[in-house]
């Protein structure tokens, strides 16, 4: 009879016909991989935790910062210095468009005298309009050169011109040049021109 037997021996005898090994095995599993989430998940916690620290930090310095910089600020000084400065602006522009003309009338009268310099140097001593006092072509030549602010000398014992004197009346300069034959006419052109 069944009454007969040992409760704990039937029991026993039960349970080895349930077959949980599988059960038990997938519990094991699912017991590691929670704890594996929970490892990771409170890792991942700290993280996150320790970004939102130094935000914070950062935050705190980037408030400190501005509001220094408003206590700092002063809206009539800075009205003050925008208007400073755009006068100056305006200043700069004008005194640019000013000498912008200047050279431009100055380029127009150093080609013009280019071209005065060059028909006298064609004309030489015979050639061109007929002088009316006797005056040759270095008398004219000495003579333009002095309208320009040049001057020139002489040398005593030779004869030659080698020393001009150039005056400067807008910027108040005298500058005087030994004329040297190994340099070419061209070169002392441009140099009086620039010195001018």
């Amino acid at each position: 009879m069944l009454l007969d037997e040992d409760p704990a021996a039937l029991i026993a005898q039960c349970t080895t016909h349930f077959k949980i090994s599988n059960d038990t095995a997938s519990l094991i599993r699912i017991n590691e991989s929670l704890s594996t989430l929970s490892e990771y998940r409170t890792q991942h916690l700290r993280s996150i935790q320790s970004s939102l620290s130094a935000m914070n930090r950062v935050h705190q310095t980037l408030a400190a910062n501005y509001n220094h910089t408003l206590s700092q600020h002063n809206p009539t000084n800075h009205a003050a210095e925008i208007l400073r400065l755009d006068t100056e602006k305006f200043k700069i522009a004008k005194q640019a468009s000013d000498l912008e003309i200047e050279g431009e009338r100055l380029q127009s009268d150093l080609a013009r005298l280019q071209g005065v310099a060059a028909e006298l140097g064609e004309e030489g001593v015979e050639g061109g309009m007929e002088v009316k006092t006797g005056e040759d072509a270095t008398v004219l030549k000495l003579k333009l050169y002095r309208t320009l602010g040049i001057d020139v000398e002489a040398d005593p014992t030779t004869g030659q011109y080698n020393k001009a004197i150039i005056r400067n009346a807008t910027k108040g300069d005298v500058h005087v040049v030994n004329i040297d034959p190994k340099f070419s006419r061209h070169f002392y052109t441009n140099y009086f021109w620039r010195t001018m």
